[in-house]
Parts: C-alpha cells; structure tokens; sequence
C-alpha cells in the first residue's frame, strides 16, 4: 500500500478525536434515559468465572461491531464466559453502545459477579486518538479517556480486570490504567496508529491478530499476546506502515487467577 492510501488510514484514526472535541462537554455517562436491561448467568460461588463487555463504539463504520461480535465470542469460548457477556455497538443507524449504556452494562455485570472471585474483560473497538478512543452513537459523539474507562472498570466491582482496546493510540490505556490486578492489552503504543479499520472489514488488523488467530489457539492472553503482536508487525510490514507496536502490561494477579482455572 502507497504512502497516500497510508496517510488516509492515519486521517481516519484522527477523526475520532476531532469529532469528540466537538461534542457536548456533558460528563460521561450522565443518563439521559434508561437504557435497556440485560441478562448474565449468576457467578458460582468457589469459582472465578468471567464477564464480558464488549462495545463497538464508531458507529459510521461497521468494522467496529463485527469485531465487538467476534471477540466476544471468541472470549466467551476460550474463557468459559458463555452466558455472561454483554456485546453492544453503534451503527450508522443505531445507537447500542451509548455512554448510558456502557455504565448500565457495567452495573449489570457489578450486580451479578463476586468482586473478590471473579473477572471482567472490558473490550472497547473503535477509531483513537492520543487521548483517548472515539464514541459515535447517533449524533452523541465524544472521546472516551482512561478516566472514562476506570469509572466504567469500577461500576463491574471486580477486583480483576482486563481492558482489551483496539484503536490508534491505544496505548495511552495502558500507561494509565495497568496495575496487578488490571491487565491492559492494546492495538497500539500511545504515539502509534494502528490499521485495518475500513467499513465492511470483519476485524481490524489487530483483531484480526489476537482474537481471530492468536486467541483461538491459545487461551493464555499474554501468550495471545505475543503472538498476536508478531502476526501484526509482519502485515503492517508487509503492507508498507510503520509498526503499531501493540502493548500489554499489568495484569500479574488476574493472568494468575486465569491460570487457575
């Protein structure tokens, strides 16, 4: 791919931040209106099950609901989530993954679970900017910042947490957000755009890598990880970009309690 069609993809990845610096300076997640009700197997006591949430956020291109769909499935699978995962997106004609409806999916999940046992992956896919990632529902559009993220990561309860972000600069979720007991997985370092993000793809070049490929073999995330990190760098290499260099860090306590299971 030509250094044009490259420059392009970058633009893309910057929309997000100029739409949301233009949107209503309303603090995040202030509901407006109910948002509607969902559904999640109990937790059983004595065991650490997992709860996905997971958003496609950019609504105007349809790659980012695909792959909200397709990682939570795959998690599901690998983690034994089925039953408690919640997946909403927005789309060029609906609004699913409002701010209400994240913080809604995020009590949801804090009603349900056991906060010393069990474990929430929070996956957000959308387009990014060097501070934070974009959300496009209709005409509410808005960065989401890291800030964002912990007040979300808090309404679940969960001691343990793993953040898994797809979007340029994504990075900048790891730096702030990572600790023992948060793993942060993302698409990039915090001064790199990442690629693949055209309507009508099925998975970014990210997703593509780690859910799709790396995750389907290997249950362990950070090992996902590494390899889905190395199937990226050679597209991306392959197809003339400069490297995203994908980031994971924190996460010592909950790859522990993974483990376990």
């Amino acid at each position: 791919m030509g250094e044009f069609a490259m420059r392009r993809l970058i633009a893309f990845c910057l929309v997000g931040l100029f739409l949301a610096l233009g949107s209503s300076p309303e603090a995040f997640g202030q509901a407006a209106r109910r948002a509607d009700p969902f559904r999640l197997a109990p937790q059983r006591p004595g065991q650490t099950d997992v709860y996905i949430l997971s958003f496609g956020l950019w609504g105007p291109q349809s790659v980012f609901e695909s792959e909200a769909k397709g990682a939570a499935r795959i998690l599901e699978a690998q983690l034994g989530a089925k039953g408690r995962s919640i997946v909403r997106f927005n789309t060029k004609r609906r609004a699913g993954a409002t701010p209400q409806t994240l913080l809604a999916a995020a009590e949801a999940a804090g009603r349900t679970l056991d906060p010393a046992e069990d474990i929430v992956v929070l996956v957000l896919t959308s387009h990014g900017a060097p501070e934070g990632i974009g959300l496009v529902a209709g005409r509410d559009t808005r960065l989401v910042t890291p800030g964002d993220v912990g007040r979300l990561l808090d309404q679940t309860r969960a001691q343990h947490r793993v953040v898994i972000v797809s979007a340029c600069y994504s990075g900048v979720f790891a730096r702030e957000l990572a600790d023992r007991r948060t793993l942060v997985i993302t698409a990039a370092a915090a001064d790199k755009p990442s690629f693949g993000c055209q309507d009508g793809a099925t998975w970014t070049y990210f997703g593509d890598a780690f859910f799709n490929k790396a995750l389907r073999g290997e249950r362990r995330l950070d090992a996902a990880f590494e390899r889905a990190k190395i199937l990226v760098t050679q597209r991306e290499q392959r197809e003339g970009f400069d490297p995203s260099n994908p980031q994971i860090a924190g996460g010592a306590q909950v790859l522990e309690r993974l483990g376990a299971r």
